[in-house]
C-alpha cells in the first residue's frame, strides 16, 4: 500500500518503468523504455570548514594537550585523597587545574556548537591533533563526571576550588 501511494505521489519524471512495460530483447535481456530524467541536484548541508591553521585551533590544541593529563593527575589526586591537587608555589598548580577544566569544557562547548551548526565535529586540524584533543576533552569529561559522582556518593560533597581546612589548609 506504501508504495503504490509513493508511486503515485512521485512525479512522472522520477519513476522508472515498471517489469510490464518493459520489452524483452531477442538477447533474452530486458530493454528499458528510456525517458528523458532532470538531472539530481545535490546540495551539502554542511559549509565548507577551514583548513584548520586558524589560531583558535592551535590555542585549542596546546590548551588541549595540556589540560588533559592535568585532569588525569586531579581526578586521580581526588579519588585517592579526597582533595584536589596541592595549591603548589604561589599557587601555580591549583590555577593550573582550574584553568584545565575550564579549557576542556570550553572545547567540548566549542564542538557542540559547531556539530549543531555544521552536522560534524571540530576538523582535524593540523596533523589531527584538534580532533584528538577534541576526543580526549569527551573522554577528560566523561572521567570528570564519573569521579565527581564518585566522590559525591562516597564523600557527600566534592572539594571547592579553594583550599580548606580538610584540604591544604
Amino acid at each position: 500500500m506504501e508504495a503504490s501511494k509513493m508511486l503515485l505521489l512521485s512525479p512522472a519524471s522520477a519513476c522508472t518503468s515498471l517489469p510490464s512495460q518493459q520489452h524483452k530483447s531477442f538477447h533474452g535481456s530486458y530493454k528499458r523504455r528510456t525517458k528523458f530524467h532532470t538531472p539530481l541536484k545535490v546540495s551539502s548541508m554542511a559549509k565548507e570548514s577551514s583548513t584548520g591553521n586558524g589560531l583558535a585551533d592551535k590555542i585549542a590544541i596546546a590548551g588541549g594537550l595540556i589540560s588533559t593529563p592535568v585532569i588525569g593527575w586531579s581526578l586521580y589526586t581526588l579519588k585517592t585523597t579526597g582533595c584536589g591537587l596541592p595549591p603548589g608555589p604561589g599557587g601555580s598548580i591549583g590555577a593550573l587545574e582550574g584553568v584545565s577544566y575550564l579549557a576542556v569544557v570550553g572545547i567540548v562547548a566549542w564542538s557542540l556548537y559547531t556539530k549543531i551548526k555544521t552536522g560534524s565535529g571540530l576538523p582535524n586540524g593540523p596533523f589531527g591533533l584538534l580532533g584528538a584533543v577534541e576526543g580526549l576533552s569527551y573522554l577528560s569529561l566523561l572521567a570528570i563526571l564519573v569521579v565527581f559522582g564518585l566522590q559525591f556518593f562516597e564523600q557527600g560533597s566534592i572539594p571547592g576550588p579553594l583550599p580548606t581546612d580538610q584540604c591544604f589548609g
